[in-house]
């Protein structure tokens, strides 16, 4: 099959009634297109498809006799109208009238319509006269956008003429007026992705640095120079031709996936999903190897989009400059090197970066000079071109540089633009190989939301903010990194955290060998490279600790306050866990989490000051708490001796793990209660009472399945359960306590919710024994994951085990651990719920049926009949 003899098919077909002859050409044409992807020349392809299309759409325009209808003219707008159509890319058409149809004009339009849908083509249409094509598109950028790329297919050449001389009139869009809302609309695109192309699913049309940055581009030239081939903004001089030609390969490069994309698909998706990451990889021949053929493919991406980023941003520059008329109004020598227009820092002469130190310095420069808001597209030019000249060895390598580097990391300014710069211009990923190693790595979870190069420039980004003044949501983070006396140290430790990812082994450990190498080359001492080593090796165990242990129990805290050893080393580690999860994905930081760290850092500190007595903070905790809570009671009216008399039905434990508010509001809401019988049952929930999220408590004699049931209920419902508290009082009760959160990581804060939730338990644990029935499903990228379940056994200083469960965050994961506990008799006393992306990390502290730590055999036997109901 070939283009040739598709469109002699066409000319063959002599009726618009054989619709299945149609039919056939438009599934041979997909045929056709499935079996040249494999060649690697796309553009024939692309330009290809719209040939056929046009074909197409004449032969039957033809047939129906609509070129002899007088005025009428159909007309290809958007992508087609530039003549280029992926796989499944929409057929936008406008059918263009001089004056208004009449009925039977509308109804033959409407049947060629309606049969270029039946045939099976994607099409888009409107049908408009001259005058209401003009209104709408002075009204409307995107449609005004649309037509700049109009071109008749077949009719009436005259109105076509005349729709043209309309949108070049004075009353229209001006190119001024043009280029300010394109502008403005790729600015709010940018930021819907966060200003980066960097995603792991990223959307190959619409991501910064992919296909529209390009379109856009070409969008303001066509509407202020009239320039129809992108070689008209070489002769401007917009472009030099190497620059032209790259924009032109890496369009080449963005096109052979999105086609590839809507091979795989079946359909118009424009979103690189995990879905199709593989077979894309394998379709455009980076082998079949699963993840590691994904990698090269999406390397080769972040790579492509980082350069039409550079070029996007340079010529959009120089546009915004010549078609607004923008001369310089502010012009201020740096050095003999540079100036600033504007807060633009632009060279002054050819050829200011003659060595890899020439570049480090220029950071100096920018660093020493806050003015500075970017980079002058003059400037742009120059680096990317000595970026590229200076390729073939790495900048670590020369003495001198290595000496800039470490001015640069002790700057208090340079890990503000600076920062950006050396990593969104490849500055960095010169300078050392494990940098460039990392650079558009993916990481296959839904943890992560971004590459490691990506994720760990936003890491430092937040450290930075830590020490801004404008930080007003982390105070401690703020004082800690103001009273560093050497920040570097912490930046350092940052920089090389996740440097050993990709390299078949534990990357924290990789890392801290990549890490103390980096400091003997750059002269850092040995104290401080002990302490950016450990960092390094180190950086998961805060969240690891905060996340997934029992932070209240005194052995747990001992633990981590003997591996941190100094006040020192806490600090250091407390804002870098911080900084490190809110840069992995903006919807895991919570104030469940925050809450956590907070915790463990402050007893950790205490335990620090006790020389690692932590029993003695823990008992000064109870005192405060219960001395607090009583107060607030007494103020509101309670009675000293009912509380008193409740209170010695909860352990000390009780009062170590929840802060005087919740005390009290447990207290008040359960004494106004009068809980007495044996089938009393009371739940409660306040959107108030908890930093940590939104709390639902429940109380009341222990009943089958309660765990399971309340799970399932808030499961089904779209709630997460981050944080269980599951007490047995002194006289028989059960008291659990839920800290939940939206599915999304939202905190609740709805009362109308929070009482739809409460409703919703309460029923349904007046169904004693009775199983829930969670319809929930799972998410389409949950789907493509695999999280083989693992599970490990603690001992405890107490009589309980520690069981630490490792599974696919799959609907009512909860309710089925809690009934493998329920068939073996063993009971549950806390849960710590931590959903990391697509994988669920859980501690539940559990006892036997006789109340003392898992047996050996009950332990196996617990294994088996997890890894049995989850995997």
């Amino acid at each position: 099959m070939s283009l040739q003899s598709l469109l002699s098919q066409i000319k063959l077909i002599n009726s618009i009634d054989n619709i299945a002859a149609y039919k056939t050409i438009v599934a041979n044409s997909y045929e056709w297109l499935d079996s040249e992807l494999g060649t690697g020349e796309v553009t024939g392809l692309v330009l290809g498809r719209a040939t056929l299309v046009d074909a197409l759409l004449r032969h039957i325009w033809q047939l129906m006799d609509l070129h002899k209808e007088p005025h009428l003219a159909l007309i290809a707008v958007g992508g087609y109208g530039r003549g280029q159509l992926q796989p499944h890319s929409d057929i936008d058409l406008l059918l263009l009238s001089k004056k208004l149809l009449s009925k039977q004009q509308q109804e033959r339009i409407s049947r060629f319509i309606t049969l270029l849908w039946d045939i099976g083509l994607d099409v888009g249409q409107s049908v408009r006269t001259i005058k209401e094509t003009f209104l709408l598109a002075k009204q409307d950028v995107t449609i005004a956008t649309n037509l700049v790329e109009a071109r008749l297919l077949s009719g009436c050449q005259a109105t076509f003429e005349g729709l043209q001389d309309k949108l070049s009139s004075r009353g229209y869009w001006s190119s001024k007026d043009f280029f300010l809302a394109k502008y403005q609309e790729q600015k709010q695109r940018h930021r819907k992705f966060k200003d980066t192309s960097y995603n792991l699913e990223p959307n190959v049309k619409e991501s910064p640095g992919c296909l529209r940055d390009i379109q856009s581009i070409g969008w303001v030239a066509k509407k202020h120079f009239n320039a129809t081939d992108g070689k008209d903004l070489v002769a401007h001089g917009y472009f030099n031709q190497q620059e032209f030609d790259e924009l032109i390969e890496c369009r080449e490069n963005l096109w052979r996936i999105r086609f590839a994309l809507h091979i795989v698909a079946g359909r118009s998706e424009n979103r690189l999903l995990f879905d199709y990451q593989t077979d894309v990889a394998m379709r455009l021949g980076y082998g079949d190897e699963g993840k590691a053929s994904v990698e090269r493919m999406m390397k080769s991406f972040f790579r492509t989009v980082r350069r039409i980023s550079e070029l996007n941003k340079m010529l959009m520059q120089r546009f915004s400059q010549d078609v607004l008329n923008l001369n310089v109004k502010q012009q201020t020598n740096i050095n003999t090197d540079f100036e600033l227009l504007d807060g633009y820092i632009a060279p002054t002469k050819e050829n200011v970066f003659g060595s890899p130190e020439a570049i480090l310095q220029f950071l100096l420069l920018i660093a020493d000079t806050p003015q500075v808001e970017d980079l002058h597209s003059s400037c742009l030019r120059q680096l990317r071109l000595a970026r590229r000249k200076f390729r073939k060895q790495y900048y670590v390598e020369r003495i001198a540089c290595r000496e800039l580097l470490l001015q640069l990391a002790q700057h208090p300014n340079f890990f503000a633009l600076g920062w950006d710069i050396m990593h969104k211009h490849g500055i960095l990923q010169a300078y050392i190989p494990e940098w460039d190693h990392i650079v558009g790595m993916m990481q296959f979870d839904l943890f992560h939301a971004y590459t490691v190069d990506e994720h760990t420039h936003r890491l430092v980004k937040n450290i930075y903010h830590y020490s801004q003044p404008d930080n007003k949501e982390f105070p401690r983070c703020g004082n800690i990194v103001k009273n560093l006396d050497k920040p570097e140290v912490l930046y350092i430790a940052a920089i090389y955290h996740d440097i050993g990812k990709g390299r078949n082994g534990d990357h924290s450990k990789l890392g801290a060998i990549d890490v103390k190498e980096f400091c003997r080359h750059h002269g850092i001492n040995a104290i401080d490279t002990e302490l950016i080593r450990w960092l390094v090796e180190s950086h998961l165990l805060m969240s690891v600790v905060a996340q997934r242990r029992d932070i209240y129990d005194p052995t747990v805290i001992n633990e981590f306050a003997q591996a941190v050893r100094t006040h020192n080393n806490l600090n250091h580690l407390y804002v870098l866990t911080l900084a490190d999860i809110r840069a992995t994905n903006d919807n895991l930081w919570n104030d469940w989490k925050a809450t956590l760290l907070r915790e463990l850092y402050l007893l950790t500190q205490k335990a620090l000051d006790n020389g690692l007595e932590c029993k003695v903070a823990l008992q000064d905790r109870i005192s405060e708490h219960q001395s607090k809570a009583m107060a607030s009671m007494l103020d509101n009216g309670m009675n000293e001796t009912q509380i008193l008399q409740f209170w010695k039905r909860l352990s000390g434990d009780y009062f170590a793990r929840f802060k005087p508010t919740q005390i009290a509001w447990h207290a008040n809401l359960i004494l106004a209660a009068h809980p007495m019988t044996d089938e009393f049952l009371l739940v409660g929930t306040s959107a108030n009472t908890s930093k940590a999220g939104a709390e639902l408590i429940v109380y009341g004699k222990d009943r089958s399945m309660m765990f399971a049931q309340i799970a399932s209920v808030l499961d089904s419902r779209n709630c997460s359960i981050h944080d269980a508290q599951i007490m047995r009082t002194q006289d028989g009760f059960m008291f659990d306590s839920f800290i939940i959160f939206e599915h999304n990581g939202d905190r609740i804060t709805s009362e109308s919710r929070l009482d739809s939730l409460r409703d919703a338990v309460e029923t349904q644990l007046n169904k004693p024994g009775e199983k829930h029935i969670n319809r929930r499903k799972m998410s389409r990228q949950m789907k493509q994951l695999d999280v083989k379940t693992k599970i490990r056994f603690y001992p405890s200083q107490t009589n309980v085990t520690l069981v630490e469960l490792e599974a696919l965050d799959a609907p009512g994961l909860l309710a089925n651990i809690s009934e493998q506990f329920i068939a073996l008799n063993f009971k549950l006393h806390q849960a710590k719920i931590s959903t990391i992306g697509e994988r669920a990390e859980d501690l539940f502290i559990v006892s036997n049926e006789f109340d003392q730590p898992l047996t050996q055999a009950e332990q196996v036997q617990l294994k088996k009949r997890l890894c049995e109901a989850l995997d």
